[in-house]
């Protein structure tokens, strides 16, 4: 669903936030679904099953039940689910559907966006199919982005690689600055050495490297397009000595300077 318009989710009148009922389940369907069901777990606990295949479920459990699923649902009475579900029909092909089922340990984003979604139907509000199209197909995204995230990614917490991913962008963005990986660590909020190890694992590469590459893509750039000569750009990136630069330039790109310009 990654690639399909907004305006192909047609949206269907099923959809709630509910606090179940005690004696509340979901009877095994007589006829497989039509069309597709979002199915979120805020609190509680329960089991759902899909297709023969049974699962324990309780906050941040989600579903994404499909046209031609069988399903059924408990729940534990005295712990009763608190549920959104969002019922709707895809009027183009598909180029990639989410997972079934995935338990989200981040579900600050996603439940933001169901609520919303729920509250464009409470009362009138101006262009609010447009807007929970749009809702929708940012769910559909975020489904998906979790489903294809590198193992990597997925061992680490968000903010974890939120803050690494943040540091990384931060030397991009100040290449001619001398950082030192012991401010770099103050800034994530770790230690130095826990740092640099978790910098490697998540962007692929050391700080040191990161660093040097950062700059050296910098220098190219100012060379080919900012018209400014060899001693220039060493200057701007904080080389003091030109041959430094010129030897480091290419050995990461194979070219000298005078070359690229």
């Amino acid at each position: 669903m990654l690639h399909i318009a907004p305006e192909s989710l047609v949206l269907l009148p099923a959809f709630a936030k509910i606090v179940c009922e005690p004696g509340w389940r979901w009877a095994r369907r007589e006829k497989p679904m039509a069309n597709y069901d979002l199915f979120y777990v805020w609190s509680g606990e329960g089991e759902v099953e899909v297709n023969g295949t049974h699962y324990e479920v309780g906050k941040g459990s989600c579903f994404l039940f499909r046209p031609g699923d069988y399903t059924s649902a408990t729940h534990h009475p005295q712990r009763p689910l608190v549920l959104t579900y969002i019922h709707f029909a895809v009027n183009e092909s598909i180029d990639a559907v989410p997972n079934r089922y995935r338990m989200l340990n981040d579900t600050v984003d996603f439940e933001y966006m169901l609520s919303r979604y729920v509250r464009l139907f409470l009362v009138q509000t101006y262009a609010a199919q447009e807007e929970a199209q749009l809702i929708l197909k940012q769910l559909m995204i975020h489904l998906l982005r979790e489903d294809n995230q590198l193992p990597v990614e997925k061992k680490a917490s968000n903010q974890l690689t939120e803050a690494i991913h943040e540091v990384a962008n931060f030397i991009r963005q100040n290449p001619s600055i001398a950082h030192r990986v012991e401010d770099l660590a103050v800034r994530a909020q770790l230690s130095p050495r826990y740092f640099s190890m978790k910098f490697k694992e998540l962007i692929g590469m050391s700080v040191q490297t990161y660093m040097i590459r950062t700059r050296i893509e910098r220098a190219q750039h100012l060379l080919m397009h900012a018209g400014m000569n060899v001693t220039e750009v060493a200057d701007a990136l904080g080389y003091r000595d030109i041959f430094f630069f010129s030897r480091q330039f290419k050995q990461y790109t194979g070219r000298s300077p005078s070359e690229i310009r």
